[in-house]
């Protein structure tokens, strides 16, 4: 069921003064540039889309079966690869900015709650990430407890980076003409120019009727002559369909970079007429691609046309990211200051599998990953594709878990045989968080284990947890979720009044939105 959301006489829309985004500035935290934050009443696209319906609207979103309370007597282990995806978040924020329809499967908790940046400790010597856990008492449920798992990847030096052979594949038909897209894919791929180094490479390949090879292997430091490239774009031509992605294939495999960051990087609004002729075909040809050693990374752009579910679907078998850019201050959030985390991996294939004991434990729902759970099996499979996590990266889970003295009831049935496993083992572990992953260059997995305690258990709340939970409830109000217990716009807002959020643009940006967001 879909909800209106109206923008309201308060809604403010965020325009950051732009300046420079050197690499040696990169910051995974809050905004770098030092600029305050300007609102604009009458943006332009506020006065444009304000209480009206876009007249065709063909945007795809894959359906969300959300996540329930398990049983840990019949199911005691949860499994997910992990998600650093962000679209959704920014993809939902333009909904609201245009008083539009947000459809309840474009809200995908985990990368709203994704999209932010959290203070997690830095990883120990010799392991990639970090990881971090914490319990509390649920905000919108008595009955249940909250839970947090944390990753941190390590942070580089983008100074010592490997160099990056990027081809930039652009869908330059006739419906990107609009100012939100290929206008603002120039904007958004001449900011990420100022980012590259002379050991860089980069290729522009376009689409539309039929592909182009509009600069091929070009020289890092040779500036101008991308800029030129990108400057010159121009959008028309029909939807026919064209070589594509095979041919921004061949140019990544010729410049391929020993070592380095080979990826393609692929810009629309959602039309894959790419020059493969299925979603089953394309979506072959991207993990064959990906094995050889050429990621593929997905920007999505404008409104009425996104092909949201296609869009994630290639990234992730891609070993990419997908976001989705809806300002030239989104561009250079996801292109300037998260470059490393976007584009650096440092570890592929991270699967995470908690193990609830069922002598503490007797039920659990995660929130959100619907479209990431795995079989338990293939948590030990490394045949098994899941999410990659880039330098300086954090990645956030969250449960409600519901204690055995919970006086709440869990649907499960009763098992006429099983073994004394079942009802656990009570050696004061609450449960077991395992996580699986893999180098960067490696196609064997390795395993870190981290055992969770009632030590984990705090009264008053991190500032981490707080917003992490401010924004899992926004997403489930947003959705309509059967699970949103006493959520409402004031309680969000509470949870956030508990945390420091001064130097983070993007996370007072948030509190804007959901003041915007009127429920009906």
């Amino acid at each position: 069921m879909k909800k209106k959301y109206l923008l309201s006489a308060s809604l403010l829309t965020a325009t950051l003064a732009l300046s420079s985004c050197g690499a040696s500035n990169y910051n995974s935290g809050a905004v770098t540039t030092g600029a305050a934050m300007n609102y604009d009443l009458t943006s332009p696209m506020a006065e444009k889309y304000a209480g009206q319906e876009t007249e065709f609207n063909t945007e795809e979103y894959s359906a969300i079966t959300e996540n329930t309370f398990m049983s840990t007597v019949s199911d005691p282990l949860s499994t997910f690869s992990i998600d650093v995806d962000t679209a959704s978040y920014s993809n939902i924020r333009r909904m609201i900015d245009s008083g539009r329809d947000i459809p309840a499967d474009a809200v995908r908790i985990e990368e709203m709650i994704n999209y932010f940046d959290y203070s997690y400790p830095e990883p120990k010597a010799g392991e990639p990430f970090s990881v971090s856990t914490e319990i509390t008492d649920c905000p919108w449920n008595s009955d249940t407890k909250l839970m947090r798992i944390g990753l941190k990847s390590m942070d580089i030096d983008l100074s010592q980076r490997a160099p990056m052979n990027l081809v930039f594949l652009i869908d330059v038909s006739g419906s990107m003409s609009d100012d939100d897209k290929l206008p603002l894919v120039q904007r958004s791929f001449s900011i990420l120019t100022d980012q590259l180094t002379p050991q860089d490479r980069i290729s522009i390949v376009t689409y539309a009727g039929e592909d182009k090879v509009v600069l091929e292997g070009a020289d890092g430091n040779d500036r101008q002559r991308i800029l030129d490239a990108i400057t010159h774009l121009e959008a028309g031509g029909s939807t026919a369909g064209s070589k594509g992605i095979n041919t921004a294939y061949e140019i990544a495999e010729k410049y391929f970079i020993q070592g380095g960051n080979n990826r393609i990087i692929l810009a629309t609004d959602g039309d894959l007429n790419v020059g493969v002729t299925s979603e089953a075909e394309l979506k072959a040809l991207v993990e064959k691609k990906r094995e050889g050693g050429v990621f593929l990374s997905v920007l999505g752009f404008g409104q009425g046309n996104i092909k949201d579910n296609k869009m994630e679907t290639l990234a992730d078998n891609g070993n990419g990211a997908y976001s989705y850019i809806d300002s030239e201050r989104e561009a250079r959030k996801v292109l300037c200051e998260e470059m490393a985390a976007s584009f650096i991996t440092v570890a592929k294939d991270v699967k995470i599998q908690v193990e609830f004991n069922p002598a503490y434990i007797k039920g659990y729902r995660q929130i959100g990953y619907e479209n990431r759970a795995m079989s338990a099996e293939d948590f030990d499979n490394d045949e098994k594709d899941a999410g990659e996590i880039g330098a300086g990266h954090a990645v956030t889970a969250l449960y409600e878990i519901v204690y055995k003295d919970s006086k709440m009831d869990l649907a499960s049935s009763d098992l006429k045989y099983s073994d004394t496993s079942a009802l656990g083992i009570e050696n004061g572990e609450l449960l077991t968080v395992s996580v699986r992953y893999k180098a960067p260059d490696s196609d064997e997995s390795k395993l870190l284990t981290y055992p969770v305690t009632d030590q984990a258990y705090t009264q008053i709340m991190s500032e981490d947890l707080s917003f992490a939970a401010a924004v899992a409830e926004f997403g489930m109000l947003l959705r309509g979720s059967a699970y949103k217990g006493s959520t409402t716009q004031d309680s969000i807002l509470s949870l956030v009044s508990n945390c420091n959020i001064e130097n983070d643009d993007y996370k007072k940006e948030f509190v804007q939105l959901v003041k915007a967001a009127n429920f009906q």
